[in-house]
């Protein structure tokens, strides 16, 4: 079922169907006369010869100068050409799908003064899944994603580059192929409504957030595993102790973990194998829940984001319009910086928790390494120092990118966000945290196997799930295509949906 685009309502959720799962969108009709009359403004200023910023005169440094009606369009086309300037690798395509959704979903809300046929055209290109060629780096986040946005842009026109039905080709050839005429040319202050916004980033970001929010939940079910692998001290869970502190993460992590592990004969009483845990077990609750916070705030953040307008300058009326700062990604970068923390601290966490299961100084009397016959064996020793290794990995990209500032254009653009960078190192974050996760996941369920007791309701669940894909590792053997499986196992869906159907939402 497609989904309505109006300007207002998007969600994290219809993003992920549009951008990652290929959902079709169209236009409100509401948001349709909205376009329509921003564009009959633009036309009018342009007719009586108004100066306003980004319809007659040059960009960023250039701001004063006057462009001649005559040059309007060639400015617009320029704009992009000049401003095309991304470097890297290209993002994914569920990355630039999320790019182009929330562009149009920005123009819909009709303060940008770009035409319906503009618009269309690259509505039109999302629902075909002609992706154009984004690199990844390049921008600085204010003035917004310039240069991404750019590249994005110049496709409508059969300039550039894009991916379609699998291949990376000139954007002229791929609409040759589908059957669809380029825009013969952009009017007045289309190219900057086009490229003028935090979309890039807020994409992005949106896809590392939505990643995070099921990492919360697999994190639980991660050290509910390794709590019970580890004859985990079940008193710290205790509903009490958590209403004590009333933070809401916590509350909701601690609840998961009773869940989960309800009816576990491995969890012990307090004095029965020791009087309490090392923190990465009897803390669990609090370093997830911490995280579980970070990433409501970031989430709400983010709708908000979806569904602003970051052009400049806006059009309010047809004498209201205003040049202002509303492309500054500042709110997107600290957000994505936090995202990073959250994040990378679910992984330190859980590398802490898998060191614990390895080390036989540690682990409740559990073979070294998890394996039966070490020193002929290496077992899972190699499989911490991959997780410890993404983790260090972690904690330097998790170096807030929003403290940094460089001038740009001739110093008018004296303060920028660095938001992109932000967005991309929490994407990087978030998969290295899933990597980390997995592992946990997997040496939990072959420290279960030496310990032969019944499990939790929810833990066995997940240990059954997991080990009817992955195998007991009897004596050493390649393990990079069993992590690999592992990461694919736990990131499905399905892993946390065959627990909640036998116990229940987890929260």
């Amino acid at each position: 079922m497609a989904i309505e685009i109006s300007g207002h309502n998007l969600d994290l959720e219809q993003f992920i169907r549009v951008a990652r799962y290929q959902e079709e969108v169209f236009l409100s009709e509401e948001a349709e006369r909205r376009i329509i009359a921003a564009q009959k403004t633009i036309a009018k200023i342009v007719k009586e010869n108004r100066k306003v910023y980004g319809l007659n005169t040059g960009f960023g440094k250039f701001s004063e100068m006057v462009i001649s009606n005559s040059d309007l369009s060639t400015l617009q086309l320029n704009l992009l050409k000049s401003h095309a300037c991304g470097v890297g690798s290209h993002l994914s395509e569920e990355e630039v799908r999320g790019i182009m959704l929330l562009r149009i979903n920005a123009l819909a809300r009709g303060y940008s003064g770009i035409r319906l046929e503009t618009v269309k055209q690259l509505l039109l290109y999302l629902n075909q899944n002609i992706i154009p060629a984004i690199p990844a780096q390049g921008s600085l986040g204010a003035s917004g994603d310039l240069a991404p946005l750019a590249h994005m842009g110049l496709t409508l026109l059969g300039e550039g580059e894009v991916y379609y039905q699998g291949k990376l080709m000139k954007a002229s050839q791929a609409l040759t192929q589908a059957g669809i005429k380029p825009l013969p040319r952009l009017e007045a202050k289309e190219g900057l409504s086009i490229i003028n916004g935090t979309q890039a980033m807020t994409a992005i970001g949106a896809l590392a957030l939505y990643d995070a929010l099921r990492l919360a939940k697999v994190a639980d079910i991660a050290g509910a595993l390794s709590l019970e692998a580890l004859l985990g001290v079940r008193e710290a869970f205790a509903p009490e102790v958590h209403q004590a502190r009333g933070q809401f993460g916590q509350i909701a992590s601690a609840n998961n973990i009773r869940k989960l592990t309800e009816g576990s004969k491995h969890l012990t009483s307090q004095g029965e194998v020791r009087v309490q845990d090392a923190y990465s077990l009897r803390c669990l609750t609090q370093v997830h829940g911490a995280s579980r916070d970070a990433l409501q705030y970031i989430k709400e953040k983010v709708e908000i984001e979806m569904n602003a307008a970051t052009d400049n300058p806006l059009i309010f009326g047809v004498d209201k319009v205003y040049s202002g700062g509303n492309f500054h990604g500042e709110i997107m970068a600290q957000a994505f910086d936090f995202l990073k923390i959250a994040a990378a601290e679910l992984a330190n966490i859980s590398e802490r928790r898998i060191e614990r299961l390895v080390n036989p100084a540690l682990n409740a009397g559990l073979p070294a390494f998890l394996v039966a016959n070490p020193g002929l064996n290496s077992g899972f020793m190699i499989v911490q120092y991959s997780a410890a290794s993404l983790v260090s990995e972690n904690k330097v990209l998790a170096h807030p990118a929003s403290v940094d500032s460089i001038p740009s254009s001739g110093n008018q653009e004296d303060h920028v966000s660095m938001g992109t960078i932000a967005a991309r190192q929490a994407r990087e974050i978030v998969g290295n945290a899933w990597k980390v996760l997995a592992t946990e996941v997997f040496s939990a369920c072959q420290a279960l196997d030496f310990r032969k007791k019944t499990l939790g309701q929810g833990s066995a669940i997940a240990y059954q799930y997991f080990r009817n894909k992955v195998p007991f590792i009897e004596n050493d053997a390649i393990m990079y295509p069993y992590l690999e499986l592992a990461e694919k196992i736990i990131f499905d869906p399905k892993f946390v949906g065959a627990i909640e159907e036998k116990i229940g939402t987890l929260e």
